[in-house]
């Protein structure tokens, strides 16, 4: 039976605007989830939250509204290790997605070769506490050395505060990186001071992606992407900017849809996309982190 959501808990905007910056062909959103159905894929009893139904249904006419190609499908945490929503909507959209599972470290190699075959690529490590009761560095070790020889990438979520004492770690992974969200940048300090400068030397020091995703998580003082606001979490554009400047080949983009846990506001998607330009201000930076770069990692030697 159905659990009741968290309370408090902001479901998806129901009528996102069609954005006024039109999308290159060949787009792709690189970062997206699904959460159940509950009744067809029920959610993990050791989760943190409950959500809002948030199916491939939704996902894809949200993909087709905004004019994007193809999705990259990023397991949720509230499924635990059980993959089967991210699956499912992976091989429903054939091979318009990708997918980012999370396993335990006694996956088996068959249950590994089942996953590629459907469509995954890359396995998301988390070391936000408020998401995970703990994230074992031996066990991850573990993972990351199966997944390696698939050619697969490791997804790193975690607190700007504790990149100190995670990147060495992060540096002994046999696996190209893919950071989330420009690791959870402190917004309220300068995109140039030593704490924002410190993140880019660890990227620019390995195999390192970035995400420049989820503004409407990271921003102190917005304005909030709502009612047609034009120019919305202009307190993250200068990290994200720095980001794209630097890393043009190394950088992602996507909506972060169904935007779990946010508790202040839920934005309108359609301006999520109109704030791509404003960090990525030219047409060959666009193309990059919009086509290129998502193709690259996810659909190598594909054309678009």
């Amino acid at each position: 039976m159905p659990t009741a959501k968290t309370p408090g808990w902001l479901d998806w905007h129901p009528d996102p605007s069609r954005p006024a910056f039109r999308l290159p062909p060949g787009a792709v959103d690189a970062h997206c989830h699904v959460f159940g159905p509950q009744a067809a894929f029920p959610f993990a009893p050791q989760r943190k939250y409950t959500p809002c139904d948030a199916g491939k249904d939704q996902l894809f006419a949200l993909r087709d509204h905004l004019g994007i190609s193809r999705t990259v499908v990023v397991q949720a945490t509230c499924h635990g290790t059980d993959n089967s929503a991210m699956v499912d909507a992976v091989r429903s959209a054939g091979n318009r997605a990708r997918g980012v599972a999370s396993v335990r470290p006694d996956v088996t190699e068959r249950e590994l070769e089942e996953l590629h075959a459907a469509g995954v690529r890359g396995v998301r490590f988390n070391f936000v506490r408020r998401l995970v009761d703990a994230s074992p560095r031996d066990d991850l070790r573990v993972i990351a050395d199966k997944v390696a020889p698939l050619g697969w990438h490791v997804v790193l979520y975690f607190e700007s505060a504790d990149l100190p004492d995670l990147e060495d770690f992060f540096a002994s992974l046999p696996t190209p990186l893919v950071v989330d969200h420009m690791g959870r940048p402190d917004v309220t300090r300068p995109a140039d001071g030593p704490e924002f400068s410190r993140f880019l030397r660890f990227v620019g020091d390995g195999d390192v992606w970035v995400k420049v995703t989820c503004p409407e998580r990271l921003s102190a003082t917005g304005p909030a992407a709502l009612n047609g606001e034009r120019l919305p979490y202009a307190d993250v554009v200068p990290f994200g900017r720095r980001v794209v400047e630097e890393f043009p080949d190394r950088v992602l983009w996507g909506t972060d849809w169904p935007h779990p846990n946010l508790t202040d506001h839920m934005p309108d998607d359609g301006l999520l996309v109109d704030y791509v330009p404003r960090i990525a201000v030219t047409p060959e930076q666009r193309r990059k982190l919009l086509v290129d770069n998502p193709m690259n990692l996810y659909w190598p030697g594909e054309e678009i």
